[in-house]
C-alpha cells in the first residue's frame, strides 16, 4: 500500500497543468467580454426611437429650471452625427389622445413626402417647443423653452403615430 502522500500525487492535478491553462482562460474571458460589448453596440444601433419616447412627456415632467436642456439629455435627443437639433417639441397629452390623431379626418399629403399622409389632431394639445440657442454637438446643446398650445401633425402606420412632423398653432 502506498503512503498517503504518494497517493495524493498520483490522483491530484499538477501545478504545471494549471499554469498552462491560465493564458487560455484569460483569452476566453477577453473574447467573452468583446462579444458582450459588440452585441450591445449592435443592439443600440437597431433600436428605433418611438414617437412616445422622443416627443411625449405626459404628465409633464416636474423640471422647474432648464426643462428643455434636461429633457434633451434625458431622452438623448440629437440629430445625425450627434448634431444638436434646431427645434424639438414635447407633447403633454395622454398617449391615447395622441393615438387618436391617426383617425382624424384632417389628413393631407405631408409637405416633404409626396406619397405619405399626415394627420392633424382635431383638438389642440399642450406642448413645449425647445429652440436651440447655443451649441452644435450633443450633449453641449442649450435650448430656449416656449410653452405652446397647438395642433399636432403626425405620420401614422397601422399601429399608430410614427413621427411628429410639425405643430400648427
Amino acid at each position: 500500500m502506498l503512503p498517503v502522500r504518494a497517493a495524493a500525487k498520483t490522483k491530484g492535478i499538477r501545478a504545471e497543468d494549471v499554469k498552462g491553462l491560465l493564458p487560455l482562460m484569460i483569452l476566453m474571458v477577453i473574447i467573452f467580454l468583446l462579444l458582450l460589448f459588440w452585441e450591445n453596440e449592435l443592439h443600440e444601433e437597431r433600436e428605433v426611437p418611438t414617437l412616445e419616447h422622443l416627443h411625449v412627456d405626459y404628465p409633464q415632467s416636474d423640471i422647474p429650471v432648464r426643462y428643455c436642456n434636461q429633457m434633451v439629455l434625458q431622452r438623448v435627443i440629437r440629430g445625425p452625427d450627434n448634431a444638436c437639433k434646431k427645434e424639438h417639441v414635447f407633447i403633454h397629452e395622454r398617449p391615447r389622445e395622441i393615438n387618436r390623431v391617426c383617425t382624424s379626418p384632417k389628413k393631407r399629403v405631408c409637405q416633404n413626402h409626396s406619397s405619405i399622409l399626415c394627420f392633424q389632431s382635431v383638438t389642440k394639445f399642450k406642448m413645449t417647443a425647445c429652440q436651440l440657442i447655443e451649441g452644435t454637438r450633443y450633449p453641449a446643446c442649450r435650448y430656449h423653452i416656449s410653452p405652446i398650445v397647438g395642433f399636432a401633425v403626425v405620420t401614422c402606420d397601422h399601429l399608430g403615430p410614427v413621427t411628429l412632423q410639425r405643430y400648427v398653432e
